[in-house]
């Protein structure tokens, strides 16, 4: 394996368009290419565990109060704190390894409003994504459509942002919103993928839409009651198969053969 096969990808849309199980189909499929992966779950619901096939999340790093107001120096003096606390021993310590030797580690959420400073906390999950992206391994992230945990130092160390889009005009509009949020941090690569698919009239129209907004089309996945089954089973989706995982799987050779670039040539 060379070094650009370790590829960095944040899959984000909108809540309920089924970028967590893409995000968790993937990093299972990279796996088992030989990738040594790391999925973060940056998603309030935290619930890629489901789509990895991991039983239990780890504890959120966000809850880490001890830990974070220490590495940070918070506790010192009120209002300082360290942009650059130690990190590296997390992933090792409150990661948890599932199926396919994939590690998941769950990121939480930061409290707004209130009482008290949420400036340590954002510094540390920031630090955190620094160091997980520019370590020698594949990283997968499912995100919120906000992309909030992504700031300019960590957009850098991201290759591909995947947005996952429904059958539905709201959903485009976050793509909009992401695409605009993502040039903003300096995110350059950008692709859609189409999911839930049952009526190919109106893939035509979100189709045109995202070419209007340069986003290109990499790849439609059908509705599939094999997903609901999986769901309802507690079952990852790359443990029960069906069409919706194969595209999947051509999802992840368009990545890796750089079709999601200019350079791709197929």
């Amino acid at each position: 394996m060379t070094d650009k096969d370790k590829i960095k990808i944040a899959v984000a849309g909108k809540g309920g368009v089924g970028k967590t199980t893409i995000a968790g189909t993937l990093a299972r499929l990279l796996a088992r290419d030989g990738h040594t992966v790391i999925a973060i779950d940056a998603d309030p619901a935290m619930n890629l565990k489901f789509t990895l096939g991991i039983k239990e999340n780890p504890k959120p790093v966000s809850e880490l109060k001890d830990l974070i107001f220490e590495r940070t120096g918070a506790y010192t003096r009120a209002g300082i704190y360290k942009l650059n606390p130690r990190v590296d021993d997390i992933i090792g310590g409150y990661g948890v390894k599932g199926p396919d030797g994939v590690t998941l580690l769950v990121m939480g959420t930061i409290e707004k409003g209130g009482t008290g400073c949420t400036c340590p906390e954002n510094a540390f999950l920031r630090s955190l994504l620094r160091h997980v992206l520019f370590k020698e391994n594949t990283v997968i992230m499912d995100m919120e459509a906000g992309i909030e945990h992504l700031g300019r130092g960590t957009a850098k160390g991201v290759d591909l942002m995947l947005t996952v889009v429904e059958p539905g005009m709201r959903s485009v509009e976050t793509v909009g919103r992401i695409k605009k949020l993502g040039e903003d941090i300096g995110i350059k690569n950008m692709v859609a993928v189409i999911n839930k698919v049952t009526d190919l009239e109106v893939v035509k129209r979100i189709a045109a839409k995202l070419a209007e907004m340069n986003v290109p089309l990499l790849e439609i996945i059908p509705y599939e009651q094999t997903l609901i089954k999986a769901d309802i089973e507690s079952k990852a989706p790359i443990d029960v198969g069906g069409e919706a995982v194969e595209r999947i799987k051509t999802i992840k050779e368009k990545i890796l053969c750089g079709c999601h670039t200019s350079s791709c040539n197929r």
